[in-house]
């Protein structure tokens, strides 16, 4: 062994002998030979809880779950197609007939959650050989270049590659994040906090796999997904992702809209297959001397809905809510019916927007959410293809495939009468908030190899820089992002949901060349503390408002290239009075500064396991 630099980390690392796995050619499966539509459409069922109550009132107090991440096989392509070998969250739950089973899929069962009524987990790692016991490899090669979780701490391998690594595959460390929710930060996901199969908790000692979210905010859509360090677009990738759906018994609204079997979660990937119906997962680096197998960014051929492969949806002529929920690793969806009716948005990321917009296209990135109203009452019965006109890489990519992606699913509006409903004119009050802190700048950045990028960045740090997003406890911030790269960037914020303020283009060669300037000439990472430059003298043309479709609470936003986007975030619960919620007073049911931390990351998984992540410490 001897002691080597990486270049793109900047830290001592060891070298190792390689030892690989035999590769055993995959062949992979022409989208184009996958038939459209014949597979029915499922809605995912929701785990059952054991209820704790109250012993002298009877009233139920929290809800328990035990959820195991597992390895089985599944029909995700159409009848006929060999099963694919796939990871997913198993509980129990009780079926139609009130039959209590265990229930594993891709994606996984839905936490059902009532506000105000906390919901505990036990997550256990069961990756192992149902027979012996033994750790289970991962699906894919993993790559151990990366700033990752490296249960084994195995040292860096150095060129020239092999085609995996046996201390890097076995055992696959999992760790799970409740996307969009107000949690403590020991229950939150932190991508350290990773621990294998049988339980062995490693690392800091604020690892632990019993968490608690307490479902104080009001109802929305959440989803929950694996968040291990340097893994998580291969382990969600594999299947590791599920609803979380939070609601509110006192939401007069939820009576006037759809509900029950018409309220449907929707969650929208893609993947790729092999011909043997294996998952197909990119591991060809863009620089294969730097990082072996990793790329920017994974985009399938073949569209999976609620883990099958373009489903058929038959549909009554009447209204249905549908919950949607972009679960792509690095697509991004433009979404529209064949028939050019409109639809209509209710709510995003944290619930209900202020009113409801009325849409005839949606764009959702990895993470984002959306519910919509459509009515088919107002339609004839027939066929309604859901398209998706998004190029990849978004915005400025390959257009999207009108024979493969840029179809995602079929609605069959079955004959019979036609009922509609009323969607009410007012949805939410959303409160107008004003900064009482200083404005954040940051930016956007690539560190470019030879052959494209070799870490995709914040602020032009890496993730174990100095943490230097510490923002008090009740603050509100103006976060102004400079997007440096020529790519959009779905930011999501841990803990918080914030409102989009605005988005403006500016001077990209200017501002590069002033910021380089101040940062170290343009080295990437930085070796020392980002000096920000306020995009201000910069700027071009006028201010873009949010769309109708971004007006609600957000905890994941688009920030496109050449743009600076402004977000307002507060530290502090989303219905806090705003009166009230100032610097140092802490308004959450629990206490955000202790624990491990938060980060703040891009959504596109690739980008986040490369150094596209950073801390985000909560002050008292």
């Amino acid at each position: 062994m001897q002691k080597v630099r990486n270049s793109s980390a900047g830290i001592a690392l060891l070298v190792v002998t390689a030892q690989a796995f035999p590769v055993f050619a995959a062949v992979p499966l022409d989208p184009l030979t996958i038939p459209k539509f014949v597979t029915p459409f499922e809605v995912p069922p929701a785990f059952t809880p054991m209820l704790l109550t109250d012993p002298v009132t009877g009233a139920v107090t929290s809800h328990l779950y035990q959820i195991s991440v597992t390895q089985f096989q599944q029909q995700v392509l159409p009848a006929g197609f060999p099963q694919t070998t796939v990871w997913g969250y198993g509980g129990n739950m009780v079926d139609a007939a009130g039959v209590k089973t265990y229930y594993q899929h891709f994606p996984a069962a839905t936490i059902s959650a009532t506000r105000g009524v906390p919901v505990n987990v036990q997550w256990v790692n069961n990756l192992v050989d149902p027979v012996t016991g033994a750790p289970l490899p991962h699906l894919f090669p993993v790559d151990p270049t990366l700033h990752w979780a490296n249960p084994n701490n195995m040292g860096m391998p150095m060129p020239p590659f092999a085609p995996e690594y046996l201390a890097a595959q076995s055992p696959v460390p999992i760790v799970t994040h409740l996307h969009g929710g107000e949690v403590e930060s020991a229950s939150d996901g932190n991508t350290q906090a990773w621990f294998t199969p049988n339980q062995v908790l490693t690392g800091p000692s604020f690892v632990k796999s019993l968490y608690t979210y307490p479902n104080t905010q009001p109802a929305a859509t959440l989803w929950y997904h694996d968040h291990t360090l340097g893994i998580t677009r291969q382990n969600v990738y594999a299947g590791l992702a599920g609803f979380y759906l939070l609601r509110d018994p006192a939401d007069v609204l939820a009576a006037q809209l759809p509900s029950g079997n018409y309220d449907v979660p929707l969650v929208i990937q893609d993947r790729l297959f092999n011909t043997d119906g294996s998952l197909n997962f990119p591991s060809v680096g863009v620089n294969p001397d730097i990082h072996p197998y990793w790329s920017p960014e994974t985009f399938g051929n073949t569209i999976v809905v609620n883990g099958k492969t373009w489903p058929n949806m038959n549909v009554e002529r009447r209204a249905y809510r549908f919950r949607l929920l972009n679960g792509s690793n690095a697509r991004v969806f433009t979404l529209s019916l064949s028939n050019g009716r409109w639809f209509t948005q209710i709510a995003s990321d944290g619930g209900y927007l202020p009113v409801p917009a009325r849409l005839s296209s949606l764009t959702l990135a990895p993470g984002e959410r959306a519910e919509v109203i459509i009515d088919f009452s107002t339609m004839n019965p027939g066929r309604i293809i859901v398209r998706n006109s998004a190029a990849a890489p978004f915005p400025i990519g390959v257009a999207a495939d009108p024979l493969t992606v840029g179809q995602v699913m079929q609605f069959t509006a079955l004959p019979g009468k036609a009922a509609g409903t009323k969607i009410p004119a007012v949805l939410n009050r959303m409160p107008a908030l004003t900064a009482n802190a200083p404005t954040r700048t940051l930016t956007l950045n690539e560190a470019m190899g030879p052959l494209g990028p070799v870490a995709v960045l914040l602020n032009g740090q890496m993730y174990d820089s100095a943490i230097s997003e510490l923002p008090r406890v009740g603050a509100t911030e103006i976060w102004e992002v400079v997007n440096t790269t020529v790519d959009m960037h779905p930011i999501h914020l841990h803990l918080v949901q914030f409102q989009v303020l605005n988005r403006q283009a500016y001077n990209t060669v200017g501002y590069a060349a002033a910021w380089d300037a101040l940062n170290g000439g343009g080295m990437l990472p930085l070796m020392t503390p980002t000096v920000p430059l306020s995009p201000a003298a910069y700027l071009l043309g006028p201010v873009q408002l949010p769309a109708a479709s971004e007006r609600g609470w957000k905890d994941t936003v688009r920030m496109n290239p050449g743009e600076v986007t402004r977000i307002m975030v507060r530290y502090a619960p989303v219905e806090a009075p705003v009166a009230t919620t100032v610097p140092g007073v802490n308004l959450y049911a629990f206490n955000p500064s202790v624990g491990p931390g938060y980060v703040w990351h891009c959504h596109i998984l690739d980008h986040e396991d490369n150094e596209m992540m950073r801390p985000l410490q909560v002050l008292p």
